[in-house]
């Protein structure tokens, strides 16, 4: 999707995209610093737009990985289709359901979970149900990686998670930061 169209996409539905401008390359690479990729076999994105982070998340991945990426509007699905990868499994759902996704590809839990979902939008029972099946299905010791554009509701990763890291990256529009909190036993 060109830059234009996102940007139009975002305006119209912002509470969904959370954003009118892609993430900058140097938020993908802070974003995936946290993951090893040298292990992770089965990888689930949340929010995945027209794939700007998915395409950065396969060029790492291993080759007998999985990436299980999310994303419910219709209008980012062609693009998301359009990335010819064996590995990539594009749900057109809600994250509310990874537990049925990971089932189809025979997984119990995943390695990590990168997100832009626009958590400070969402209603806050399904924030609470989504954050509540990454923790359930996120390996122990595995990250949940998190995009925002403010720390207002970091606590929310502190909740499902009982920790939370915060990086800042300023080379984006606008500057973002990306939470980063591990499953715990």
């Amino acid at each position: 999707m060109k830059r234009w169209k996102f940007f139009k996409e975002g305006i119209k539905n912002l509470k969904q995209v959370g954003t009118v401008t892609r993430s900058s390359k140097f938020v993908c690479k802070e974003m995936l610093s946290h993951i090893d990729f040298s292990k992770a076999k089965v990888i689930i994105e949340l929010g995945a737009g027209d794939g700007v982070i998915t395409k950065h998340i396969l060029k790492q991945m291993r080759p007998d990985a999985k990436l299980i990426t999310f994303e419910i509007l219709d209008k980012f699905i062609p693009d998301l289709e359009s990335i010819q990868d064996e590995r990539l499994i594009v749900a057109h759902d809600s994250a509310e359901r990874m537990g049925y996704y990971l089932e189809q590809i025979g997984a119990d839990k995943t390695d990590a979970i990168v997100s832009a979902l626009p958590f400070v939008l969402l209603p806050d029972a399904l924030r609470e149900d989504i954050l509540q099946k990454s923790s359930e299905y996120l390996v122990e010791g595995g990250p949940f990686v998190q995009l925002h554009y403010s720390l207002s509701k970091k606590k929310y990763y502190k909740e499902a998670f009982g920790n939370v890291d915060v990086n800042f990256v300023p080379l984006n529009i606008p500057p973002a930061f990306v939470l980063v909190s591990e499953k715990r036993a």
